[in-house]
């Protein structure tokens, strides 16, 4: 509250009786203004109105044995490695995304190298950036496929992190742990897509998304029905042992569904390391070679490369004596959106009569 002036000027042309009367009038006067004012409550502060729930939100999904909850879709998104950033534009949520690591290992997938270029690289490798870079984008959701991006021992912004700051997590393909990389389905990328509807609140794109993806998956395997497999080898290159990919996992399946049976069948792995007498025997008749110009900055050897070191190995196999191998995006090979596009292109090499119409 203000006071009055404390040396205000007495009226001049008053009398000092009449003085008096009237400055005890104008005290009394000042004296209950004061005392009202100091019993009046402080106008309230205006609150913004809270925000309508939109429609189907909350949502709870369960990933890698956590239960992500969302109030609200994601509207400030970083991705890791290339596929999750693949995923989220086949759904059309390339607004969404604040941040993205770099990809310059292979080809883009159609139509998706300009809005790749629009957004922000927050990371110049396939990880994501260190602890410190990580927290400072107050990003709402971070998309990745592998749990190596959330190593502390790397540097990495950990997981519960990462939750801690309102970022949640989201592991594609369900490969949260070596034991479940070697569990994955192909209908993990399907639920993957699924999930992410909800999470986004694009259902509806999400579903049509897969149902087209399945449509392809039904075309191959009436195209290949009825053929006879072909024997493949895939790998990624070596003198001994070789880097190659057993019965298990994504790139198995993918051989499979193509109309392919994988000569590595019953090794118990995904990416593992077979030895040059076993890879000798193995007597394929088509080769898979994972290309990737670039690993963490560093260049790697090109795909005719690693396919010739395998023919030299497998020297006296029907691939080897054909020269017959088909470079595959090791993009590819790992969770997202792309594996299932990719069965496509298995099929073609491996049957390409089944599509000559």
């Amino acid at each position: 509250m203000r006071r009055p002036p404390r040396n205000a000027p007495a009226l001049p042309h008053l009398r000092a009786g009449g003085r008096h009367r009237i400055q005890a009038k104008l005290a009394a006067l000042a004296a209950a203004l004061t005392l009202t004012a100091c019993g009046q409550a402080p106008a309230p502060e205006e609150t913004a109105p809270a925000a309508a729930p939109q429609a189907g939100f909350p949502v709870t999904i369960e990933n890698c044995g956590r239960q992500l909850t969302f109030d609200r879709p994601p509207a400030k998104v970083v991705t890791g490695y290339h596929p999750s950033l693949e995923t989220l534009l086949a759904l059309g949520l390339g607004d969404r995304i604040a941040g993205r690591t770099n990809f310059s290992e292979s080809a883009f997938l159609p139509g998706q190298k300009e809005q790749y270029d629009r957004i922000p690289e927050i990371s110049d490798t396939i990880m994501l950036p260190q602890k410190e870079i990580m927290l400072s984008q107050g990003a709402d959701f971070v998309l990745d496929n592998a749990m190596a991006g959330f190593d502390a021992a790397g540097g990495y912004a950990t997981v519960e992190e990462l939750n801690a700051a309102g970022t949640p997590v989201y592991i594609l393909g369900g490969w949260c742990s070596p034991e479940e990389v070697l569990e994955f389905t192909i209908d993990d990328t399907f639920d993957d897509l699924l999930n992410l509807g909800k999470i986004f609140g694009v259902s509806d794109r999400a579903e049509a998304l897969a149902g087209e993806l399945r449509g392809r998956l039904a075309d191959v395997e009436k195209r290949v029905e009825g053929r006879t497999p072909v024997k493949v080898l895939a790998t990624d290159g070596g003198k001994g042992p070789v880097n190659a990919y057993g019965g298990s996992g994504i790139t198995h399946q993918m051989i499979t569904l193509a109309g392919g049976v994988n000569v590595l069948a019953d090794v118990k792995g995904d990416y593992t390391e077979v030895s040059a007498e076993r890879i000798s025997a193995s007597q394929p008749e088509a080769l898979l070679v994972s290309d990737y110009a670039t690993l963490r900055g560093e260049d790697m050897p090109a795909s005719p490369a690693k396919a010739a070191e395998a023919f030299a190995i497998a020297r006296n196999s029907p691939a080897a004596k054909e020269q017959r191998y088909l470079a595959v995006p090791v993009a590819a090979q790992h969770p997202g959106y792309r594996n299932i596009l990719a069965v496509t292109d298995l099929a073609r090499f491996l049957h390409p009569d089944a599509f000559a119409q």
